[in-house]
């Protein structure tokens, strides 16, 4: 009797993906799912709720991933930078949707507002910048899944660099020339910047945006506080009528993003981005006071406070 015949093992490169109840390709004769697939799955479902904890300005991060239409950010590494590559920044979105792009001066524009493939927003975007740093000039960067352990940003960062987005009022920032910019470039900015939300950084307050809209204006403030912390201040505010920012404004709600609150204002739309600045800087201050209250909430708190989480929303 012919002995049966070993099958091959394929054990040196990256085991390719393939469908989950397909053979695994490393021919162990599992399925994917239940072999190499295994490691893959288990990390799209290990969630890292707050992907940029530790890094500076994390609720900025927060922002430019989620609220705001075209920022970058001028990024410091913590081993400087390599040879060939004059500077690093991160851009809320690239054209195409491309994760990164090497320009062809060798500098790298990194995309925070990109689909990934894992759990792990700090990881898959550190393989990123990685790949990036090295990319051939003028190219961009292609997504892949991130498999193993890897670095993440805060391992990449220097931890001790300021941390300053610039919001600009359209994409011109992704051609080093736009004013000279191809007929068929220039096009495609001007419908990214038609699509664009008008949105402001306020200056006294930090990580807080304002934003336009056709039917009222906004105030979205990326907030670094521990939530229930947070939401307690902000229930004793709105109990005792100080949450709103002025005549015509008013708290309607929050949502969580990353790990972080945002509170979200209604405005009218004759208040502009300047005309939050006093009374966003005077609310900081109620807000500061509320946070360091201690005695438990009043019934009339509690009932803000509840109305307050009911209307709030999970982002990510």
């Amino acid at each position: 009797m012919a002995k049966k015949q070993k099958k091959a093992q394929l054990t040196d490169g990256p085991i390719p993906v393939v469908g989950a109840r397909e053979p695994c390709p490393c021919g162990s004769g599992r399925r994917y799912k239940a072999c190499h697939g295994r490691a893959a799955s288990h990390a799209v479902t290990e969630l890292v709720h707050r992907p940029f904890e530790g890094l500076p300005g994390e609720p900025h991060w927060v922002a430019m991933r989620e609220l705001v239409p075209a920022a970058t950010a001028a990024l410091t590494l913590r081993d400087g930078l390599p040879e060939g590559v004059p500077s690093v920044t991160l851009a809320t979105v690239l054209p195409m949707a491309w994760p990164a792009l090497r320009r062809d001066d060798g500098s790298v524009l990194l995309a925070l507002q990109n689909d990934t493939a894992s759990g792990d927003l700090s990881r898959d975007l550190a393989d990123t910048l990685v790949r990036a740093l090295t990319a051939e000039p003028g190219n961009p960067v292609p997504a892949r899944r991130v498999e193993g352990e890897g670095p993440r940003l805060q391992d990449l960062l220097d931890l001790s660099a300021d941390f300053a987005p610039v919001v600009h009022p359209g994409f011109e920032f992704w051609v080093p020339d736009a004013e000279n910019a191809s007929p068929e470039v220039a096009a495609s900015l001007e419908r990214a910047n038609a699509a664009a939300i008008p949105t402001v950084l306020l200056s006294g307050a930090d990580a807080a945006y304002w934003c336009e809209t056709p039917e009222k204006n906004h105030l979205r403030w990326v907030m670094p506080h521990a939530e229930e912390a947070l939401l307690d201040a902000l229930a004793r505010l709105h109990a005792a009528g100080e949450s709103s920012l002025g005549e015509g404004t008013r708290l309607v709600g929050s949502f969580r993003a990353h790990g972080l609150t945002v509170p979200v204002w209604d405005l009218p739309s004759a208040m502009g981005a300047e005309e939050c600045e006093k009374p966003a800087a005077a609310f900081a201050e109620r807000l500061t006071a509320a946070l360091a209250e201690t005695a438990p909430l009043t019934a009339e708190q509690r009932r803000a406070r509840g109305g307050l989480t009911n209307r709030q929303v999970t982002l990510s």
